[in-house]
């Protein structure tokens, strides 16, 4: 039966091509840095590097130290969790790939009567609170920063510097979504006793976040790469430079956290040194409940689904 849930955990892997390459490469394409075939396969090499360099900690986190997994619960969990993803990328709205799992997890778990970590669940809901938070105000120093330093160089020259600054956050990110997100995704399949070579389904599942971000990847780019804030390579780094410096931080204390929503707050901060009024924040308010709805409706359809086929 865990096969079906090593199923749904690949067609998640297409999802998280599909948002979350548009958290790495939307605001380099948005400032006209890189295309988009070439940014992706750049994307999809350090996605592998991520998941095998830096995977372990998270994947220990979701896969044991939340709730007490058993085949069932993966199996609906991760079901759930790649309809709700792939739906969401189609209507070209960003979300949270961990909100999606973790809120599926839980409500499989509650409806099973299987025993729940709160403490580990509230410490994650704490890190996504204060995650896009953290990177906004990165991101906002950041820039204020490079205005004082950087901008005192020639123009071509800094035009330069900040296209290559731009291209190694945009590498960060990358590699954070193969560390982090990923992660988030194999981590209940890999806890499972599921017995695979790690080498195989860390390739398998990085070749199919190559495949979303391919195939899908457009939809979202647009809406983080220019529909939240005019982005330029120098304001494009600070953005992505300080979300991508966030992520890495909470990867390294092995709690899963929206690279999504980083950016966003990323992008939000670098807005804010311009003036609130740069910043569209009826787009903001939508994602904002996007936050909220997401993790909510994964725990009720989780719930009702594993309700329906208990005997």
């Amino acid at each position: 039966m865990i096969e079906i849930a090593l199923v749904a955990s690949f067609l998640i892997a297409f999802g998280i091509g599909s948002n979350d390459a548009s958290n790495a490469l939307g605001i380099c394409i948005g400032s006209g840095i890189i295309r988009l075939k070439r940014a992706i396969f750049l994307f999809g090499i350090l996605v592998f590097l991520g998941i095998y360099l830096q995977g372990q900690n998270v994947m220990k986190t979701v896969g044991k130290n939340i709730v007490d997994v058993n085949s069932t619960i993966i199996i609906i969990a991760l079901t759930i969790s790649a309809i709700l993803i792939i739906v969401s990328n189609w209507r070209r709205l960003p979300l949270s790939t961990h909100q999606v799992i973790i809120g599926s997890l839980i409500g499989a778990s509650v409806a099973c009567d299987s025993s729940i970590n709160v403490a580990s669940i509230l410490k994650i809901i704490l890190s996504w609170i204060i995650s896009p938070f953290i990177a906004m105000g990165f991101s906002f120093f950041l820039y204020k920063a490079l205005e004082k330093t950087v901008s005192k160089f020639p123009f071509f020259q800094i035009e330069k510097l900040l296209r290559i600054f731009l291209l190694f956050s945009a590498a960060l990110i990358s590699y954070n979504t193969g560390a982090n997100e990923l992660a988030t995704v194999l981590g209940p399949v890999m806890h499972s006793g599921l017995q695979m070579n790690k080498i195989i389904l860390f390739s398998i599942a990085s070749i199919m976040v190559f495949s979303g971000a391919i195939l899908l990847s457009h939809r979202v780019i647009e809406t983080v790469g220019k529909g939240i804030t005019t982005l330029d390579p120098f304001s494009g780094f600070a953005a992505q430079f300080g979300a991508g410096g966030c992520v890495l931080f909470f990867t390294f204390l092995g709690m899963p956290i929206s690279t999504t929503y980083c950016i966003i707050g990323g992008i939000s901060g670098v807005g804010m040194t311009k003036g609130i009024r740069t910043v569209k924040l009826g787009l903001l308010r939508k994602i904002a409940i996007n936050f909220v709805i997401t993790p909510s409706l994964a725990f009720i359809l989780s719930y009702i689904a594993l309700k329906l086929i208990q005997p």
